[in-house]
């Protein structure tokens, strides 16, 4: 690897031009999201072409506990070699630092299943079979929070520059964006230094919540991103004296953060959008991506949903989707259509949470509307009223969705089921861990009244 950094990004290149590199951070995402792998020397990470980690890491609660899934826990390593063109600066680092995405192999060379941007290749490569490329747009909102050490305590907004506290209900509002600037110009001056093309951010509705949108292009590479920016926006804020939080619903009372996911696949010899046809119509492509997610989301509400806290999402009137309602500019459905020309007919799936991994995210969506579009699935009638009145026909806890999950056979080929074994798994016991809590709401309510 004598000349790795010729391989380089031009924004890596850029960022250190005229500069020693000191580290290189090599990571990989487990099934959570989380960032895990090993930092070396430069000088060191020049000199090898690989490294080990064990499996292990893929069998991993979020409390830090092991899972035994019944197979042989010797913890075998697995290769991970650097896929160089998604190095990219961490420039809020005290040396100079890279940051490496790997990806993750057998010893014989063959893509290891349950590493979530394997299954994410996994679905593209199935879309390319056909001649297909997909696209997609994520939109990632979170919560900036005042620093909160005590779990017991209720997460509270942050400081605002004012002195006052950031304020609920202020959708869009440039004042409320405003009040937390320093945080807000720490993210574009990572973003920028890792090369990152951010096409908006907003205010959102909740207090201290914000929306950052990212523009269209490859699932992996979007997935990517995701990845990169959950940490440079936590590095922000801890600049600044606060938490940045992707928790599904953090706040009581206040809207819930969402990963809603645009999207469109194209031909792949042509690049003509296939969710129109040649005079700009719908094509049937379009509606049989949408008859996908109808049908098969149901299956995979346990990767959109990761969480216990997940499903304090969907409630009703809350910005959040009960249903699997589809309708053209209609954000009281599950599924969106929004208001575009031809080129650009796209379908926005608003039911995944910013707490799933992003690439299992993405790929579970994806899963969905090719199967749709490989079994010629029709959508339901489009929806033009309001769909919070319509009953919730989504899984309301997360036992419900790991029950769909574990019996939905069709999405399981799609995704893979090695994955799809581990991560059942590992969400079970999650699950189980959770019941065993006894929450303040129990003990104020329950203990003396029952």
């Amino acid at each position: 690897m004598a000349d790795w950094m010729d391989a380089l990004p031009e924004a890596a290149r850029a960022y250190l031009e005229g500069r020693r590199l000191d580290e290189v951070e090599c990571l990989v995402a487990d099934l959570a999201g989380v960032a895990r792998g090993k930092a070396m020397p430069a000088a060191k990470f020049a000199q090898q072409t690989h490294f080990y980690l064990p499996n292990s890491i893929f069998l991993q609660t979020i409390t830090g506990d092991w899972v035994d899934d019944g197979s042989d826990f010797t913890e075998p390593d697995m290769i991970l070699r650097p896929a160089l063109d998604t190095a990219t600066a961490a420039p809020w680092t005290g040396d100079w630092t890279l940051q490496v995405i790997h990806d993750i192999e057998d010893r014989d060379g063959a893509p290891i299943p349950v590493a979530p941007r394997n299954v994410l290749k996994r679905v593209v490569g199935l879309y390319a079979e056909r001649g297909w490329t997909p696209i997609v747009a994520p939109e990632m909102e979170f919560f900036l929070v005042a620093r909160n050490t005590d779990p017991n305590q209720p997460v509270e907004p942050p400081m605002g520059r004012s002195g006052r506290r950031a304020a609920a209900r202020q959708a869009y509002s440039m004042s409320a964006v405003d009040e937390y600037g320093p945080v807000i110009d720490d993210i574009y001056d990572f973003a920028e230094a890792q090369g990152f093309e951010i096409d908006g951010i907003l205010q959102e509705g909740g207090a201290g919540q914000v929306e950052i949108n990212l523009r269209h292009g490859d699932p992996v590479k979007l997935a990517d991103e995701i990845f990169f920016f959950k940490r440079l926006i936590r590095e922000a804020a801890l600049r600044h004296d606060c938490f940045a939080t992707f928790m599904a619903k953090p706040i009581q009372d206040e809207p819930g953060s969402a990963m809603h996911i645009h999207h469109s696949v194209a031909d792949s010899a042509s690049g003509q959008n296939l969710f129109s046809t040649p005079g700009g119509g719908e094509a049937p492509a379009f509606r049989h991506f949408i008859g996908g997610l109808q049908t098969h989301l149901p299956s995979v509400i346990a990767v959109l949903a990761p969480y216990v806290n997940s499903y304090r999402r969907y409630v009703r009137d809350h910005a959040a989707p009960i249903n699997l309602q589809w309708g053209i500019d209609n954000r009281t459905t599950g599924i969106r259509v929004p208001v575009s020309g031809p080129d650009a007919r796209r379908v926005e799936n608003r039911l995944a949470g910013m707490d799933c991994n992003p690439y299992l995210g993405i790929a579970a969506s994806l899963a969905c509307g090719y199967q749709g579009m490989l079994d010629g699935t029709d959508p339901a009638p489009q929806f033009t009223g309001n769909a919070y009145e319509t009953p919730p026909d989504i899984p309301q806890i997360l036992g419900e969705s790991l029950d769909a999950f574990g019996a939905a056979d069709t999405i399981r080929g799609v995704l893979g089921e090695e994955f799809c074994r581990v991560y059942e798994a590992v969400k079970r016991v999650e699950y189980q861990e959770f019941l065993q809590v006894i929450s303040p709401w129990e003990r104020e309510h329950l203990l003396l009244n029952v």
